[in-house]
């Protein structure tokens, strides 16, 4: 653990997205390319019946400290075993690949986002970042919903193979599929362990003779918990991945952090945060909606396993309160402050007397997400997304032709 960070705890999260068996595989055969967005309203999304898959969303207790009740993805804090030498065993066949075999990212070090840059050798441990932020990703999944991120030993070979077909860069074709050699009893015996204790979680892998699959976790983003707003207690530094499974696997929930499990196309999400029926934060809303332009599980597969490697940004949102309106504005914005202290020393919040429509005839270059109240939130954005990544989904504003807005 990066022990350096004294104001951020490292975390790691996965939008997980399942396929549903709603479509039939002759549609799936009739498609060719990855569709071009319809010109929806702004107000609109695609219809539940356009996705073929679904993501997992899990409710945070109400007596949780930090967003409680909130929808999130499973996730969690990184434990100092998911960066024990012990995986070295594990992983041995892939020890001399780059990164385990996930491959090297094209961004240049010095833009990369110290989650994934900091040398991990330097703090003690022999497991890159890279490695270690998808095993607790794997594990919080497994802890928080019991579906086990996981391949056999036996298929070290076939994987082995597939990156040297592509030049050690790892990069499945197929969609993820769970494995299903263990009896669920067992399963839930593992769990309760690695529950009360991570360390358990590398004595699993060694006893069911696996190990995490970490070469179906493409990198995705990389996010900060605004300062100011969750307490200097709540400040997180979450590496975000993207993992896409065939079919929709068992799951369940702890009835202690997590009291509900939800599995819903993006776009029945955002409805449903529209209609009030659950709170997403801004992190799940933002993807949420850049996965909207992706209605085809295959599609949203081939995206994120190829642009993973392009690499991604560091973003800490700012909050910014104006008279009627809250914004976190991100990088890129006008009014995003220069040179930010990103060290979470000190907190950063900023206040106007302008109302949301003057700020936004001052600002030429948008990217910020508006709330008008908790379930009310707008996204507006001229920017050209780096590292090949996806605008949220929207159509040009109508007020202003070089904006995107998305809104609900």
């Amino acid at each position: 653990m990066n022990k350096a960070l004294r104001h951020w705890k490292e975390a790691a999260t996965v939008i997980l997205a399942a396929g549903t068996r709603s479509r039939s595989a002759l549609d799936t055969l009739k498609r060719s390319k990855v569709p071009s967005p319809p010109n929806w309203t702004q107000s609109d999304l695609p219809h539940k019946s356009a996705f073929d898959y679904e993501v997992l969303l899990l409710k945070r207790s109400g007596k949780s400290g930090f967003m409680p009740n909130a929808y999130v993805f499973p996730g969690g804090l990184v434990d100092s075993s998911d960066f024990s030498s012990d995986w070295l065993e594990t992983f041995k066949s892939f020890r001399h690949s780059p990164n385990f075999g996930l491959g090297v990212v094209k961004q240049p070090p010095d833009t990369r986002p110290p989650i994934f840059a900091t040398d991990r050798v330097k703090l003690g441990s022999p497991i890159p970042g890279d490695v270690a932020f998808r095993i607790c990703a794997i594990r919080e999944t497994f802890e928080e919903s019991g579906v086990l991120l996981v391949v056999p030993k036996n298929e070290e070979k076939s994987i082995l193979d597939n990156m040297i077909q592509s030049g050690d860069n790892n990069i499945p074709t197929s969609l993820t599929r769970i494995t299903e050699l263990w009896d669920k009893r067992e399963l839930a015996k593992w769990r309760s362990l690695v529950i009360e204790n991570p360390l358990n979680f590398i004595r699993m892998c060694k006893e069911l003779d696996c190990m995490p699959n970490i070469w179906a976790m493409h990198e995705w983003g990389n996010w900060l918990t605004p300062t100011g707003v969750y307490g200097k207690q709540r400040r997180y530094d979450t590496a975000f991945f993207i993992c896409c499974l065939q079919e929709i696997p068992h799951t369940v929930q702890d009835e202690k952090e997590i009291v509900h499990f939800k599995w819903s196309t993006p776009s029945e999400i955002l409805q449903s945060y529209q209609a009030r029926e659950l709170w997403i934060a801004p992190p799940q809303f933002y993807d949420l909606r850049r996965m909207c332009h992706l209605l085809h599980l295959q599609d949203l597969h081939n995206f994120a396993k190829e642009r993973a490697l392009e690499g991604c940004e560091q973003w800490l949102p700012v909050r910014l309160v104006s008279t009627n309106c809250h914004i976190s504005l991100l990088p890129g914005d006008d009014l995003y402050p220069e040179n930010l202290d990103r060290s979470g020393q000190s907190d950063v919040n900023l206040v106007t007397e302008k109302n949301l429509e003057q700020l936004q005839q001052e600002s030429q270059t948008l990217h910020r997400i508006v709330s008008l109240d908790p379930y009310t939130a707008i996204v507006h954005v001229s920017i050209t997304p780096k590292y090949k990544h996806l605008l949220p989904f929207g159509r040009p504003a109508q007020t202003c032709p070089s904006q995107h807005k998305s809104q609900l």
